[in-house]
């Protein structure tokens, strides 16, 4: 080829190539290719709770004048469970293993929480505050400053800071024996697709966790007074540096649970009562959440939507609450969520459930994403809430009243409270003590 040649083809390379990369894929082979890009489930998952649950795709079984699922559902993984019955009514690959995200810090709560006073005072060290990933969510706890238990449990509830999970676990004997308790905790509670690596979410590779065992954990954790208000508790002062000589300042944090506080294009909603929330590069946004409507309490877990829609995670979530309230009574359970091994039972209790099993692991891993970071993105999502924020949320047995940022229990029964775990068919013969097993999955 002649030297003219040669630089009227790069010329025209030059010009022509860039918009052959731009140009778009037809509209139909774009939704088919990104739907076949999708990661399937395992054909064999958990049979924990029943054994449909343990089957890929969607299980729901729709009686008389029950309404159907909503049609606007991209989660890799959900389940829709009656929070005091134990009534799995719907679910999606429940028993899935995936990257958790911050939603793992509801084990951590559920596991810690109980063990530590909440007027107990702590001077934090550098030690305290080693190992947090790049990127992490943090609520901004200072070194060589005090806080008490119960400040650090407002910063990882409301503004999921890695950092208070640190401090809490080094007063825990230290990040490795938190995980260690962690793991134990899971095999109590039949939580057997989960797998703890890192006590505050962050992405580890074989760290796993299901959305059925999210809603277990979710359920046990509200069983305890003080989770059940740092779960709904919407906003709250938290304390800055102390500086010599001068009364020590607070600032305000704000719960990152939208369907809690709102945000633009989220309303908040109603009888919301927590729990929690999460974001990661490699788990995507997870969420459970539980909420009440005339005198129905439903828990609901979503893992990772697909959808591009702003803050997919709380409107499936949403959809699924709607559906639950109007199907509550209509549909026939297609699981349950078995109690805790250690967990006292009634002869006349339910006696409804399956056998137990292990699921396939799911391929996870990656270092990269914090907790809670904006979309696309490995940092904190400080995005301000609506006025509508400011609305009062409700919760089974709970009023909950903001004056003043503080959350008031108002009422004497309070949200599960002294409720009896229903009895898991066979589940006597089929706990276990040992811890989850490590997941066989590729990091």
């Amino acid at each position: 080829m002649s030297a003219s040649k040669k630089t009227a083809w790069a010329v025209a390379t030059a010009v022509l190539l860039p918009l052959v990369i731009a140009a778009p894929a037809a509209h139909a082979d774009e939704g088919k290719d990104a739907k076949d890009k999708q990661p399937k489930p395992p054909a064999n998952m958990s049979a924990v709770g029943g054994a449909a649950l343990g089957r890929p795709g969607t299980q729901v079984l729709l009686g008389p004048g029950a309404p159907v699922l909503p049609k606007e559902l991209s989660a890799r993984s959900w389940i829709v469970a009656d929070a005091e019955s134990g009534q799995v009514l719907a679910s999606h690959n429940a028993h899935w293993r995936l990257a958790p995200a911050s939603t793992l810090k509801m084990l951590f709560a559920d596991t810690v929480l109980p063990k530590l006073p909440k007027t107990q005072n702590h001077l934090v060290t550098t030690q305290d505050l080693a190992g947090m990933g790049s990127g992490s969510s943090l609520v901004g706890i200072k070194e060589k400053q005090t806080y008490s238990v119960h400040d650090l449990w407002l910063g990882v509830f409301l503004r999921s800071g890695n950092d208070a999970v640190h401090v809490l676990s080094a007063m825990n004997g230290g990040v490795p024996q938190t995980v260690k308790d962690m793991n134990a905790r899971a095999a109590e509670l039949q939580a057997l697709d989960t797998y703890v690596v890192s006590p505050d979410g962050y992405d580890a590779p074989r760290q796993v966790s299901s959305a059925y065992d999210l809603t277990l954990i979710a359920r046990s954790g509200m069983q305890n007074a003080d989770f059940r208000e740092y779960a709904a508790t919407p906003r709250a002062a938290f304390p800055g540096e102390q500086k010599p000589g001068k009364k020590r300042e607070t600032f305000e944090i704000q719960n990152t649970n939208r369907l809690l506080t709102g945000d633009l294009g989220v309303a908040p909603y109603q009888g919301i009562a927590g729990v929690k929330n999460g974001n990661t590069t490699h788990a995507g946004s997870t969420f459970t959440g539980v909420a009440e409507r005339g005198g129905k309490v439903l828990l609901v877990t979503v893992m990772n939507p697909s959808s591009k829609e702003q803050h997919a995670v709380y409107k499936e979530t949403a959809r699924l609450l709607d559906w639950g309230f109007a199907a509550a009574g209509k549909v026939t359970p297609v699981g349950e969520l078995v109690p805790p091994t250690s967990a006292r039972t009634d002869a006349g209790a339910s006696t409804s459930g399956g056998s137990a099993g292990t699921g396939s692991g799911a391929a996870t891993g990656g270092s990269d994403g914090g907790s809670e970071p904006a979309p696309g993105k490995n940092a904190p999502d400080g995005s301000a809430a609506s006025a509508a924020s400011e609305e009062k949320s409700g919760g089974v047995g709970i009023a909950l009243s903001v004056a003043g940022g503080a959350l008031l229990l108002l009422a004497g029964a309070v949200f599960l409270v002294n409720r009896r775990w229903p009895l898991a068919g066979s589940g006597s013969r089929r706990r276990r003590s040992q811890a989850p097993l490590d997941p066989d999955v590729n990091p």
